[in-house]
């Protein structure tokens, strides 16, 4: 017999793309409450002592001295990101072909960073037109996500870092009223595609999350309830996923990158929890039905860092932990700012004594939430 959450899921399946099986009170929303409090977080910047904050703002590029990125053109094809399956060798084709969607996202969301720290309206108005130059190229809507699986996943990290940025440039009030509407209409348009695939009811692993955190990131930006609730949904999914050791199981089955996969899963959840919060919406305090919380999976996060064995349980690899890459620890420096007095396993604590980064999930996070 099928249970109760997949009769409503086909149900919602026959009524529409996307699987959602619980909706949030209606919201009313701010527009501008990015994932962080844009004034205050200015305010702190000024006066910190804090040495891997002032660490990370020395390091923040500036979106004027990078080149202008040109949109790219025709259909989306992006080879696949590993040559067999979901681990193993990458595909160097793979990398070759996102090149500009990394130069897009670095450039972006420098722009964001320097106008977080210093209220620079050049540097926001830099960012907003490198956005628009893409917005009004219909970029990221040409592909299809079962021919081009790889496309699909561009589109979410690029969306995720551009939404996420835009959240905080929204806070500019000397932007082009009128570019930032047009840039924010396509974000949107761009995001509804994203989740419109019926293949996403069926595709929940870190894939759903970040899909998750473009769509509450480009709903809080444009407004929009349905994009708001999928991204909440998202999150509840994962944390809904946790197993008894606080593992994301879909994660652990990826071979020697399993510890790898759980801080991926993890990176888009914790953002999306944030986007909600400041709209009011709770989303921290949810719990799976097994009393299961996004604490536990960053707790088994830390343990896995500090202790790969412990994955032993879920495959016999030898696990390859890029946990001295910026982006690994990017999304707890978000869980840290919001509750800093909870204590964090010691290899995360340890590891966020250095500046860590994202462009999927708006830049330098220790200039966006650091401690």
């Amino acid at each position: 017999m099928p249970k109760l959450s997949q009769v409503l899921c086909l149900a919602v399946v026959l009524a529409g793309p996307a699987c959602i099986l619980s909706q949030t009170t209606k919201v009313e929303f701010n527009p501008r409450a990015s994932y962080i409090d844009v004034a205050a977080r200015r305010a702190e910047l000024k006066n910190t002592k804090s040495a891997p904050i002032r660490a990370a703002l020395a390091q923040i590029a500036t979106c004027s001295a990078q080149a202008q990125v040109d949109p790219p053109t025709g259909p989306m094809r992006i080879p696949m990101h590993y040559l067999h399956g979901g681990h193993g060798p990458t595909n160097p084709a793979e990398h070759a072909a996102t090149v500009p969607y990394a130069l897009f996202e670095k450039r972006a969301t420098a722009g964001m960073n320097q106008f977080l720290a210093t209220g620079n309206h050049a540097e926001a108005k830099c960012a907003q037109d490198q956005i628009d130059r893409w917005a009004q190229a219909n970029v990221l809507m040409d592909y299809d996500a079962v021919e081009n699986a790889q496309s699909w996943y561009q589109v979410e990290w690029t969306l995720s870092s551009i939404a996420t940025s835009e959240s905080v440039l929204l806070n500019d009030a000397k932007l082009d009223g009128a570019e930032t509407a047009r840039d924010v209409a396509w974000m949107n348009k761009v995001a509804h595609r994203m989740i419109g695939f019926p293949v996403e009811v069926t595709h929940h692993n870190n894939h759903h999350y970040w899909r998750g955190l473009a769509a509450i990131a480009t709903g809080v930006v444009s407004s929009d309830q349905e994009l708001f609730d999928f991204g909440a949904q998202a999150y509840k999914d994962g944390v809904n996923e946790l197993d008894q050791r606080g593992a994301f199981p879909k994660e652990m089955a990826r071979s020697e990158r399993s510890i790898h996969y759980q801080s991926f899963a993890l990176q888009p959840l914790i953002p999306i929890a944030e986007f909600a919060e400041r709209q009011h919406v709770p989303l921290y305090s949810y719990a799976s039905l097994t009393g299961h919380t996004i604490a536990d999976a960053i707790d088994f996060l830390g343990k896995a860092v500090a202790d790969p064995s412990i994955v032993k349980v879920y495959t016999p690899e030898e696990q390859m932990v890029d946990a001295d890459a910026p982006d690994f620890f990017a999304a707890v420096e978000f869980y840290a700012h919001r509750y800093p007095d909870r204590k964090l396993p010691a290899s995360i604590a340890d590891a966020l004594k250095k500046p860590t980064f994202a462009t999927r999930l708006g830049g330098s996070t220790t200039e966006i939430a650091g401690q």
